[in-house]
């Protein structure tokens, strides 16, 4: 029997080439610090991860899938030097001073096939598209065996010290912005945040919600936006939290090419951890 030894920087290589190209990856991706409040000057990690639930497996950082990778404090751009194959895919020490960290990730576009109909429309309901199966009909497509393209528009709330600060929008394709500071605010009548696309408010957008609490259960509820394009979510204090929204559009289709994505979905997402 043949015995085949891969180095960890070729298995991790490898994962990152294949992951992002399979269906079961079509799924909620974010920012997941392994602490929320750290010190001035003390190391920062966080995975980057891709499940479902709250829970998933944790991708290694690679320049090919990476579009827009930034960290912000004070308003300021601050220094992140990833390296190729970095797990965790965020690393860096906090700035001396206090304040909101705002760590940010876009991916670049993957796709996902759709074998079978009822999968696409099962999706679709679940992030509130529901215009998608008369439009699909409409515009002639297959259904079954066609595409859909997806990038990832990532943020994660981190408090240096104390945490005082504000967050931003960053210019992201779609965006939350949280308009309440988690470590700093009142949270009692819930938490703020902004939703948008192509920098204008998504007014009545689904915003799902994905709780956890300190004994690692997840909870799960829908909210929408309002007219502002704007949700207050309650909280809990200890609890971590993962708010996701998504756009479904007509992708950029070349009509010469029938194997070419049909549709496009944009995720953003936003992580905090309430403090106790």
């Amino acid at each position: 029997m043949k015995v085949f030894v891969m180095s960890l920087s070729r298995c991790l290589f490898f994962i990152g080439l294949t992951l992002p190209l399979t269906p079961a990856f079509a799924h909620e991706y974010w920012i997941a610090p392994h602490a929320y409040q750290v010190a001035p000057g003390a190391a920062i990690q966080a995975d980057f991860r891709n499940g479902q639930e709250f829970e998933g497996v944790s991708l290694a950082y690679f320049s090919n899938s990476s579009a827009r990778y930034e960290a912000f404090f004070d308003n300021h751009v601050a220094k992140i030097t990833p390296r190729l194959g970095d797990s965790p895919a965020f690393q860096m020490n906090a700035p001396d001073g206090e304040g909101l960290l705002s760590v940010i990730y876009e991916t670049t576009a993957s796709t996902v096939t759709y074998k079978e109909w009822e999968k696409f429309l099962a999706f679709a309901k679940h992030k509130d598209f529901p215009q998608a199966e008369q439009q699909h009909i409409d515009e002639g497509w297959r259904q079954e065996n066609f595409k859909e393209t997806y990038t990832r528009h990532t943020k994660a709330l981190i408090a240096v010290g104390g945490g005082k600060g504000a967050d931003a929008a960053r210019g992201m394709e779609t965006e939350f912005v949280a308009l309440t500071n988690p470590y700093t605010d009142d949270l009692s009548s819930g938490m703020k945040v902004a939703l948008s696309y192509q920098n204008q408010p998504r007014a009545n957008a689904q915003v799902e919600v994905f709780d956890r609490a300190p004994d690692e259960t997840v909870s799960i509820t829908l909210h929408r936006t309002d007219a502002e394009g704007i949700a207050t979510i309650p909280v809990t204090a200890g609890h971590e939290y993962l708010f996701d929204g998504v756009v479904l559009r007509k992708a950029e289709k070349d009509a010469r090419d029938p194997a070419a994505p049909v549709w496009e979905t944009l995720w953003a997402a936003l992580t905090f951890k309430v403090p106790e």
